[in-house]
């Protein structure tokens, strides 16, 4: 079976300090920040990127280069026989493409991973993946075991401002002032590899009860659990630094969900810059299941 690298990038929120933890190694992703580069959780922190966007700067993200995604496995091919690489989803950014194109000339040791996540069920998938690598499971196995579970996610997201779509131009002028005007709070749901409009609210708080109902409303249909869903990982996150709607938000849901324990995590950069602060969030992945852990064993 193997010694297996899991591979993933910043986008999942994982952390180089959390990433030594887990086992998991992560990319940087790399910004342009007023025409300057900056790397995530490298040359640009949390405190940093929201007082940029503060002062309105023009910040782009751009996907790792490929000489750095290429560095990155020289090294651990040097130390393990094969690599499970998980970028975010290929229908938000090109970088998984760009990947997979290059890990043809690694002759079957580099796998490159499209399950269509990105944030914290990203991060799931790379947790997942290393839980599978120690539980015996080959490169190819845990591959196909990922996309064959793409679907088994979901995330949604309310905002507190529209002014970052507007700016990135993924809403017209006019529905922002729209919105701005009658203060709607639009949340947003990502269930493969779309960014797509799921309802709109009044109030944080009616946005809030949108999310809770919508996350117990895939239980019940998308995944056919039961609504306390012990076979589900339910997880939070946030943007911006004043966490106040964050720990709110985080009890309301431990309330609601009083058997799970709740991951809590800053969304990453990249999707920060794309929906500003004040932003929260709530996604689910299935479990992995006993018997996949344990087939091996």
């Amino acid at each position: 079976m193997g010694n297996i690298a899991i591979v993933t990038d910043s986008n999942s929120g994982i952390t180089r300090e959390l990433g030594k933890q887990l086992g998991i190694y992560v990319l940087p992703m790399p910004f342009y920040i007023n025409e300057k580069l900056y790397y995530e959780d490298i040359s640009l922190s949390q405190k940093e990127f929201y007082g940029f966007l503060k002062e309105d700067a023009n910040i782009s993200t751009s996907m790792p280069s490929l000489t750095d995604v290429t560095d990155l496995w020289d090294k651990l091919l040097k130390d393990y026989e094969a690599i499970v690489h998980i970028p975010m989803s290929s229908g938000l950014s090109g970088s998984c493409n760009a990947a997979q194109m290059i890990a043809q000339d690694y002759e079957g040791k580099v796998f490159v991973v499209d399950n269509r996540r990105i944030s914290i069920t990203q991060k799931q998938s790379a947790m997942d993946a290393k839980a599978l690598a120690d539980a015996g499971w080959g490169a190819a196995e845990i591959k196909q075991y990922l996309e064959d579970t793409a679907g088994d996610s979901s995330i949604y997201i309310t905002l507190s401002t529209l002014y970052y779509l507007k700016k990135g131009g993924r809403i017209t002028p006019a529905a922002a002032a729209l919105g701005t005007l009658l203060r709607l709070k639009p949340v947003l749901q990502i269930q493969g590899d779309k960014l797509d409009a799921y309802a709109k609210s009044r109030t944080m708080k009616a946005a809030r009860t949108t999310m809770l109902e919508a996350i117990q409303k895939d239980f019940r249909e998308r995944f056919h659990t039961s609504p306390d869903a012990p076979d589900m990982n339910l997880m939070l996150a946030y943007t911006g630094l004043d966490l106040t709607e964050a720990k709110s938000w985080e009890a309301e849901v431990q309330a609601t969900f009083p058997s799970h324990t709740l991951m809590n995590d800053p969304l990453s950069l990249s999707v920060s810059c794309h929906i500003g602060d004040g932003a929260i969030a709530i996604a689910c992945t299935k479990k992995l299941p006993e018997d996949i852990l344990n087939k091996y064993q």
